[in-house]
């Protein structure tokens, strides 16, 4: 391995840099590429995950974690994604607490130191790539190849496909799942330490360890488990010398030698591998059984491919999307949060000029495979094997060889994968280093592409720190994804621009006809619109194309009552709470419906259902005081505005309604105290200070009477019952003063 490590001295001169500052130098490096995100918001899936996760909230029991999916479903309901990651899971409850609730930066921060110390751990796992196991006589580790392993943690260090993981909170499992994964693989290179003969010692405590550090990979991100497979390889073909290209002619010529194989007569070697295959085979089976149901329905959007009938059509564009990915690691300049829904369209004909990227894809990595496995330098197999190992088998879940999954191409899957291709771009470099006299040349080279991958991470850092710039980026990537325009008009509609919101809508569902989702939510825009005729055809194909979405027949509901199309309404708001039980909002807007329609008991069934399932729903509970106080019914009104402020205390629109029941109830201290409460939450709702007044007028307190009318006024000057009741208090105020006189 000196070779190597020799042919990159014009790069990195031998006497730079000691192991430790190596380290230091790196792990700054890679903390500088991605600390512009440290302040960025929750993007993308982080709102999910996270923002919207009860999981990482002190209420939910941490038992729960190991029975909930990455985003806080039960594994067992068919609808959770089967993402199965409570270690994740439980960082984020750790930096929800540590930070006193849903302050981004922590999280972040988080994320760039552990990729910070990943990039620092893999100078030690290059060093084993390019360096081999031996051991001196004092078991010292020879052959460390300082130059070699450094090029290729800068290399990692600074790849901007990393990005998504770094900048994007939920790419933590990736990060996770990548130290355990190294670590594992660390784990098990210790059992290999001897002196003199490489390989003839193993351990089972460190085989064993590893395989610990593989469960709790698998346990941060599915991914992880792929490191006993890696192991495997490492074993066989790298510690045991299995040299293929000699088998095959052994075996071509009949050698009776094959008999007497090393590795055959190797007990070490098959009680190893008898111990990684029962583990692996242990956490399939755990993992089976907690994920109780089969595996996640997933749509034709989220992988066209997998959807395709023609087998050929699958084959074709499967390896299509492998070749994108290879093209993402060599040039990591198109980078895209989203690759799906139409931004890669279907090869769906060998005469796709695009199949001449599979061919290229192909033709390289079976001739990096013959070398690896055929070369008759063992250094040079050593690396090969190891740098095609870590590039594939950690990709192999992604690959929909062994279940369908849920994306087209996604660059967090990447992470790991990248280590093998910069153990294959540094020794790439190397051998150009060995074969040319312009060595500055190269040495020039290696450098710019450290340079432009650090400013191509800033830029993109900076990208993934608010959604608006990172749907925005997305554009020029991925124009066809309707996706992308889906979200940028989802970040508009937050912001109150509807009609720049509903211009990327409609194109969300020009490039998506079946897209539900956009229809919806264009559909709630133009409800609030008053355009009601246009947002229910919407709402109406939406349910079409997909019966079972639920908040689609809500919005249907509501813009049918809207239409004063009652029956029709109540129909939809049934069909909603038919395909989700456990709908609050639902049984909220039905309430409204049955109150319309003078069905008062209906209409207080359905609130009472909604704070049942939602004991903090404020719009329910008030609707219950106000139609109850409306009907005169106002012991009830008060019972149940008390219990509603037990469990809300804080909610200044309750007091205020149940102050105004006191009030008639002649409650006057009691609603008084109310009222002012409400006031100091809220001291610029005019209807507040109005109310209040006529609780004075009525108790007989004028001035503080007056005083709050003309508060009142200041604030909503058009409030016609404010003015007539301020006009007799005067009049009334009048007639006392001149009675006086």
């Amino acid at each position: 391995m000196a070779v190597l490590d020799t042919d990159l001295d014009h790069i990195f001169p031998s006497s730079v840099l000691p192991p430790f500052w190596a380290k230091l130098v790196v792990g700054l490096v890679a903390i500088v590429c991605f600390a512009r995100s440290y302040d960025g918001d929750f993007v993308f899936d982080d709102s999910e995950a996270i923002v919207n996760n009860k999981d990482l909230q002190a209420e939910t029991p941490l038992g729960d974690l190991w029975h909930h999916d990455f985003w806080g479903s039960r594994l067992s309901s068919n609808t959770s994604h089967k993402s199965y990651r409570p270690l994740t899971v439980l960082t984020f409850r750790i930096n929800y607490y540590l930070s006193g609730g849903f302050h981004p930066v922590g999280f972040h921060v988080v994320n760039i130191l552990l990729h910070g110390g990943i990039s620092v751990l893999m100078v030690d796992v290059f060093s084993v790539l390019f360096g081999g196991l031996q051991y001196t006589s004092k078991g010292r580790r020879l052959h460390l190849a300082p130059r070699a392993s450094l090029l290729a943690a800068l290399l990692f260090a600074v790849h901007p496909v990393h990005t998504e993981c770094v900048a994007g909170v939920v790419g933590r499992a990736d990060l996770l799942c990548a130290l355990f994964f190294l670590l594992s693989f660390l784990g098990y290179c210790k059992a290999f330490r001897e002196s003199n003969k490489e390989g003839t010692y193993s351990s089972t405590f460190w085989v064993l360890l590893s395989i610990f550090l593989g469960a709790v990979a698998m346990l941060c991100k599915e991914q992880g488990i792929t490191v006993l497979g890696l192991n495997a390889v490492f074993d066989i073909l790298v510690i045991g010398k299995f040299n293929v290209l000699e088998i095959v002619q052994k075996v071509l010529h009949k050698d009776k030698s094959l008999e007497s194989l090393s590795m055959l007569r190797n007990g070490g070697l098959l009680f190893r591998m008898t111990l990684l295959t029962s583990g692996g085979a242990g956490m399939l089976y755990v993992r089976w059984r907690i994920m109780g149901t089969g595996p996640p329905a997933f749509t034709e959007v989220d992988n066209p491919a997998s959807f395709a009938d023609s087998m050929l059509v699958r084959a074709i564009n499967y390896n299509y999307y492998y070749s994108l990915n290879a093209w993402l690691l060599l040039c990591p300049w198109w980078l895209c949060f989203d690759w799906s829904m139409g931004c890669i369209p279907l090869i769906k004909s060998v005469s796709d000029w695009r199949v001449i990227a599979l061919a290229a894809l192909w033709f390289c990595l079976i001739g990096l495979i013959c070398q690896a496995l055929c070369s008759e330098d063992g250094h040079k197999r050593r690396i090969l094997t190891l740098g095609l190992g870590f590039l594939i088998i950690p990709f192999l879940p992604a690959s929909n060889l062994f279940f369908r999954v849920g994306f087209v191409v996604a660059e967090r899957v990447l992470y790991l994968p990248s280590v093998g291709y910069c153990v294959l771009l540094t020794f790439g470099f190397g051998a150009l280093s060995k074969h040319t006299k312009k060595k500055k040349l190269i040495a020039a080279v290696v450098l710019g592409i450290l340079l432009i991958n650090m400013l191509r991470c800033v830029v993109r850092s900076g990208q993934w720190r608010s959604e608006e710039q990172l749907f925005r980026s997305a554009l020029s990537v991925c124009p066809l994804n309707a996706k992308v325009h889906y979200n940028i008009g989802k970040n508009l509609a937050d912001k109150g621009n509807q009609t720049a919101a509903i211009r990327y809508y409609r194109e969300a569902v020009r490039l998506n006809p079946k897209y539900v989702h956009a229809m919806n939510n264009l559909g709630n825009i133009l409800k609030e619109r008053n355009e009601l005729q246009e947002a229910e055809e919407l709402l109406s194909l939406a349910v079409r194309i997909q019966p079972d979405f639920a908040a689609a027949w809500m919005n249907l509901g509501i813009v049918q009552n809207s239409l004063k199309r009652f029956e029709a309404a109540e129909q939809s708001y049934r069909m909603a709470i038919k395909h989700r039980r456990k709908y609050p909002d639902c049984y909220y807007n039905l309430g409204r419906l049955y109150a319309d329609l003078n069905r008062h008991v209906d209409a207080l069934n359905a609130w009472r259902n909604a704070t049942v399932l939602k004991p903090e729903h404020s719009l329910a509970w008030n609707n219950m005081i106000i139609l109850l106080d409306n009907t005169g019914n106002l012991a009830q009104a008060e019972a149940v505005g008390r219990e509603a402020l037990e469990l809300i205390p804080n909610d200044h629109s309750l007091m205020f309604s149940l102050a105004n029941v006191l009030g008639k109830s002649q409650k006057y201290k009691e609603s008084e105290a109310l009222f002012l409460k409400a006031i100091k939450a809220n001291p610029n709702a005019a209807s507040y200070h109005g109310n209040l007044a006529v609780l004075y007028h009525r108790w007989g307190h004028l001035d503080l009477a007056k005083k709050h009318y003309e508060i009142s006024l200041q604030l909503d000057p058009t409030a016609s019952g404010t003015k007539e009741n301020y006009g007799l208090l005067r009049r009334k105020l009048e007639l006392m003063q001149k009675k006086d006189v």
